[in-house]
């Protein structure tokens, strides 16, 4: 009596290998084809013009690379913007209340 079995993650069904939306792999299929772009473009052995050319890719991977509690960082960093500039007051209205403010 009351064993249900509710699965632990249902929408990681919905998603490519588990973890990413499709907007998740076009990110980063965008970062890795700018960064491959780039290094056939830019012949160098400067280190720091290296860094600077992997820099899509590596910033694409952050972006889609998954963390706990949210989907991946992206919608993490989604989340911080939308609660620092969206409205802090929320007025309540709900089934209990009519409309009129106390």
């Amino acid at each position: 009596m009351g064993n249900y079995l509710i699965p632990a993650n249902s929408k990681k069904s919905k998603l490519i290998l588990g973890f990413f939306n499709p907007i998740d792999l076009i990110i980063f299929l965008i970062g890795v084809v700018i960064t491959l772009v780039l290094l056939f473009v830019i012949r160098t052995s400067n280190i720091f013009l290296i860094i600077l050319i992997l820099l899509p890719a590596l910033i694409s991977a952050f972006l889609v690379m998954p963390v706990p509690n949210y989907h991946n960082m992206l919608t993490l960093l989604n989340n911080i913007y939308n609660y620092f500039s969206k409205r802090k007051k929320y007025y309540w209205r709900g089934w209990c209340v009519n409309g009129k403010e106390r």
